[in-house]
């Protein structure tokens, strides 16, 4: 519509006439544009004794746009004005208001007025613009319960005041951009009214300003703008930079957007809807959630206690656990926790490495530890070099999905009974027991050994672990590469040379990159009642390929190609498997051998080859290496046509082509890439590098993966996490540094196949790091409550000590805003 350039609002009546059809809507009042008044006080000191209805406006919905400016009134009020007139004009009537606009603050000492109004929009541009008398009126405003909603430059009114810095939720640097440039935001609120309709990543050109103080965690954000796709200048806020967000303020709704700083801002169609959104929330026409992220709203209790002195009775060494239908939290110990019993390193020995592996059930209800059961494993050979350490022992625990009525248990872990000293090899296996559910005991006479596989042991390290079950019944088990990681510069573990008679234990060809290998891994299998399984269609090998001469495949492998998988899950709403998996110790990249080492997490939708030990991260290829002489340098290998040629590998050549993942990281940063040459290999020069995730670092690294959170809203649990983390897949490293401890979202389209998350929300202030808080991140699943429980596993290494604890994370700022009985049209929304 055409708009013509007017400097005082009462001339915009017949601007608001044009639209739809003529029919006028929209009374506008007028008025001078206010000067600059500093004042040393904030409002709240100024009484008032305006009356207003609470909560102010009614169902006949109205929207008041005020537009005053200290300086010369911005271009795009007669553009935004116009928008929020046609919006109110359309779309379904029940969410239909009448627009007025001015630039006359005595409304807000007009008590009759003002309490017509549903909602308040600043499209202000900036400054002093209100006496305090007139800020006195707008607060008794929001506290009466009204609604408000920021445009851009509305973040620079009334700078002396505090109280409105809160109403806004922050302040521009003065040094922002002021030019237009293209940029992509991200959506991580799929759930607001604002948000939930617009891309994942919403790529538009405006005036990004940043921020003095980032507001995030203190309000809720539902919209950033990702700096990487433009230049913010000096006074960048970095990855976490919000461009949208919301809360309850002084018992109001307050709605800011940095976006529309331009015209043209206000003829997008997404620009508007974005709007619509905002006001359907702030006019009372709707419900939404703006508390999800912000940080007071949860509170994080550790559940268990230290042990008492010489016993395990509340913890193991911490590493992993499960969620009971019923509540109960069963999680397990490796089997380094006997403190008072000496380790045992000499393969002389029949004792070598001996341990408990222990199973604990937290009881939610009685708020009692139960030690259900140990099993004797091989896996406490304390600390040292891989030649004397070990990370084998109770690996892994899964629920069946009737375990309310047969209390079934899947425990993977490593027998000590079935260990061959001499050869230093073991077993690794996944048995079912039975826990008695009255008392919490798990029945060990009960095992049935569904599958088991051979490891070796001479060597540390990378056992992998996790389990998980999908929404047909069937079982995922992430087996680790089992094999050091010093003999090849900790590039690619690709070393073939050493062994321990006959057995490689440096060649994750042999392990990982081996079709007819369990190690290095994620099997599917579907377990079957009498103990036994069988094989699903779709892994990745049928176990009777006639490639290559035959018997050269498992069919219980569903994904090859990962060297540590020790945290798994399954999203059961689409049956993508999740996994997260350990690099090599490489700390920075070489032009000779390849990438740094890279932790790794994949949504995975099919099944696939995932890289280890060829290539890594989104297919950047290691060098081979291979006899007589490992430490000369071969060939790149090929991603897209791996081989595996290494002398110990009995399984096939020619390999399945390798899959992208999805995060990556190193201590250079996240996402790491580099320029390729005209075959596709990186150059590997740190100072070509760039970051396509810059949420992220690492350093000291390991990743933890987590689960994909569902919300539940017939559930009636006080303690549920919101909806807005619904979808959202949860990432973490042991370690609480740099590392993340991140909530992501990823795009439908492109999970399965490399695509990168398109948002990222940190969890740090959520899920408390540092030394009192949940510093080394062993794993973590949501229970049937919406409540999450985390491992910590403790400050020292092989051991328990007092700070290995279960955890508990709940959720307590409510449901969403207005309540039910404020709706502004409570028929109309029903």
């Amino acid at each position: 519509m055409q708009r013509t350039p007017h400097h005082r609002s009462r001339s915009r009546r017949g601007l608001a006439a044009a639209l739809a059809a003529g029919a006028l809507t929209a009374s506008l009042l007028g008025g001078n544009a206010a000067s600059a008044r500093p004042y040393p006080e904030p409002a709240r000191s100024i009484a008032t004794t305006l009356s207003l209805p609470s909560p102010p406006g009614g169902t006949n919905v109205k929207v008041l746009v005020f537009h005053a400016s200290a300086t010369e009134e911005s271009p795009t009020v007669d553009a935004g004005i116009a928008a929020i007139e046609r919006i109110g004009l359309s779309g379904p009537e029940a969410g239909r208001f009448r627009t007025v606009a001015t630039d006359d603050p005595a409304v807000f000492t007009n008590g009759k007025q003002l309490g017509r109004y549903n909602a308040v929009v600043f499209l202000t541009g900036g400054g002093d613009v209100l006496d305090p008398e007139q800020e006195a009126g707008l607060e008794a405003y929001m506290e009466a319960g009204g609604g408000f909603l920021g445009i851009h430059n509305a973040a620079r009114t009334e700078p002396y005041s505090d109280w409105f810095t809160g109403l806004v939720g922050a302040r521009p640097a003065a040094d922002s951009p002021t030019n237009v440039q293209r940029a992509t935001v991200e959506i991580g609120d799929r759930k607001h009214p604002a948000t939930r309709n617009l891309p994942l990543e919403w790529k538009r050109p405006d005036k990004w300003l940043n921020w003095t103080k980032n507001p995030s965690g203190d309000v809720h954000t539902v919209a950033r703008v990702r700096e990487i796709t433009y230049r913010p200048g000096a006074s960048a806020n970095g990855w976490d930079h919000p461009v949208s967000w919301c809360r309850d303020y002084d018992g109001g709704r307050s709605f800011y957007t940095a976006m529309g700083g331009t015209v043209d801002s206000f003829a997008e169609t997404d620009f508007r809807d974005h709007l619509r959104g905002a006001l359907d929330w702030t006019t009372r026409i709707s419900q939404a959630d703006c508390k999800a992220t912000i940080t007071s709203n949860y509170k994080a209790e550790r559940v268990t206690q230290p042990n008492q002195p010489g016993l395990n009775d509340q913890i193991g060494e911490p590493h992993g656990l499960v969620a009971a239908p019923d509540g109960r939290v069963l999680y397990i110990g490796r089997g380094g926790a006997d403190g008072s019993k000496p380790v045992v390193t000499d393969w002389n020995s029949p004792d070598i490495g001996k341990g408990l592996g222990q199973i604990h059930v937290y009881d939610p209800k009685t708020k009692k530890v139960t030690l259900a059961g140990e099993l004797t494993i091989f896996g406490n050979k304390g600390g040292g070099d891989e030649l004397v350490k070990v990370e084998e022992g109770l690996l892994g625990i899964e629920l069946d999905p009737d375990f309310e009525k047969n209390g079934w248990v899947y425990l993977h872990y490593t027998p000590h009974s079935k260990i061959d000293r001499d050869r230093q090899m073991a077993v690794r296996q996944v048995s079912r027991f039975t826990l008695d559910l009255a008392t919490n005991r798990l029945n060990l006479s009960s095992e049935k050994v569904l599958l088991h596989w051979p490891v070796q042991i001479h060597s540390c390290c990378h056992a992998g672990g996790g389990m998980a079950w999908d929404s047909k019944g069937n079982l995922y088990i992430a087996t680790g590469d089992n094999n050091s990681s010093g003999f090849s510069e900790g590039y690619s573990g690709n070393n073939p040379q050493p062994s321990y008679k006959g057995v490689s234990f440096a060649d994750a060809r042999r392990t990982a990159g081996n079709t007819n290998n369990l190690n290095g891994k994620i099997l599917r299998i579907h377990p079957e009642d009498d103990g036994t399984y069988t094989l699903p269609e779709g892994n990745l090998f049928t176990g009777k390929e006639p490639d290559e001469g035959g018997g050269k495949t498992r069919g219980e492998i569903y994904v090859m190609g990962v060297r540590n998988p020790a945290r798994i899950s399954v999203d059961k709403t689409t049956d993508t498997l999740y996994a997260g998996w350990v690099g090599p110790d490489a700390g920075s990249p070489s032009t000779t051998w390849g990438p740094a080492k890279y932790d790794t997490f994949a949504a995975i939708t099919k099944a696939g080859n995932h890289g280890w030990p060829y290539c890594m991260g989104n297919k950047q290829p290691y060098r081979d290496r291979n006899l007589p002489d490992p430490s000369k340098p071969l060939g790149w290998y090929d991603c897209d046509r791996p081989k595996n040629d290494s002398p110990n590998n009995d399984g096939l050549v020619n390999l399945p082509p390798i899959t992208s993942n999805t995060i990556w990281y190193s201590p250079q940063g996240g996402g790491v890439d580099y320029p390729r040459d005209a075959n596709g290999i990186p150059s590997y020069k740190a100072q070509e590098q760039k970051q396509l995730l810059p949420w992220l670092k690492g350093g000291g690294q390991a990743t933890m993966n987590g689960p994909v959170y569902r919300y539940d809203a017939a559930s009636t649990s006080a303690d549920k996490w919101p909806s807005y983390w619904d979808g959202k897949w949860f990432v973490g490293d042991f370690y609480d540094g740099t590392q993340p401890r991140h909530a992501v979202l990823t795009d439908p389209k492109t999970a399965g196949k490399g695509g990168l998350p398109t948002h990222a929300e940190s969890l740090k202030k959520i899920i408390p790091v540092g030394a009192d808080g949940i510093r080394n991140l062993m794993d973590w699943r949501f229970a049937p409550d919406g409540s999450l429980y985390v491992l910590d596993y403790g400050r020292g290494f092989f051991t328990s000590d007092s700070k290995s604890a279960l955890w508990r994370v709940t959720y307590k700022g409510g449901g969403p805003t207005p309540a039910a009985e404020d709706l502004a049209r409570k028929a109309a929304v029903q």
